[in-house]
């Protein structure tokens, strides 16, 4: 049975760091995606994904309210927050599916790596063109812009702290921005107390009367207990 000490305790949103390769496996990217019109990360915080991308020759563009801060500041709370995670995760390290990753010392390496390339190019992003300052359930896009929306460790693993009409509006508005044909995909679809979220069926249901395709697609990526699929919703088509 699970105790309360082995459950990862965060306090307010977590500011990620994860790399292309990482959401690569988490969303079982394929193909030419990156070629497919602009991309958006949603809730990005320092992951390395957009610039990634962008060194590759997409269209990606990232929105997070940590993005009103400047480059500096960003870069010393990624360094605080990542080692403050890797001691947490030390604690309850047998809770975790240590596969991918191959080690704690690795994921904290993984973290560190992620964050100095998106540092590198948020630095030299002057005029908020790529790191767009901005946050869920409200974000400044216009309707059908992106082809694909990534949102990855922010809805649905921190539904302690936001409620069902939160998660409601916000997929909602990652929906509207997407374009018709287009895909939104979310990862994990459990808490970091490795429950399902408990309204996910009655949001599933309510995108699919909206018209849109809904599928609960596996991953192999693995790490927190029971995170074994992504959500994804391809929006209806315009008539």
């Amino acid at each position: 049975m699970m105790s309360r000490q082995d459950v990862y305790e965060q306090v307010g949103v977590a500011m990620t760091c994860r790399s292309l390769q990482e959401y690569v496996d988490m969303f079982q990217l394929s193909g030419d995606w990156m070629s497919q019109g602009p991309i958006l990360d949603v809730a990005a915080g320092a992951s390395s994904f957009v610039a990634q991308v962008r060194k590759a020759g997409g269209d990606a563009v990232a929105v997070d309210p940590l993005y009103l801060g400047q480059a500096e500041e960003l870069y010393a709370r990624g360094k605080r927050e990542i080692a403050n995670s890797t001691e947490k995760l030390r604690n309850i390290a047998h809770t975790y599916d240590w596969g991918y990753y191959g080690s704690l010392e690795q994921h904290r390496l993984n973290r560190e790596q992620a964050l100095e390339e998106f540092i590198q190019t948020y630095a030299n992003d002057g005029t908020k063109q790529i790191f767009v300052p901005g946050g869920l359930p409200r974000l400044p896009f216009a309707d059908d812009r992106f082809s694909q929306v990534f949102c990855s460790h922010f809805l649905f693993l921190y539904h302690q702290q936001f409620d069902e009409e939160f998660h409601r509006q916000a997929i909602a508005e990652l929906v509207r921005i997407c374009r018709p044909g287009g895909e939104v995909r979310l990862y994990p679809l459990v808490g970091l107390d490795r429950k399902q979220y408990v309204h996910l069926a009655e949001l599933i249901s309510d995108l699919r009367q909206d018209g849109h395709e809904v599928a609960l697609v596996p991953t192999t990526f693995r790490f927190l207990e029971g995170a074994t699929r992504f959500l994804q919703i391809c929006k209806k088509a315009a008539r």
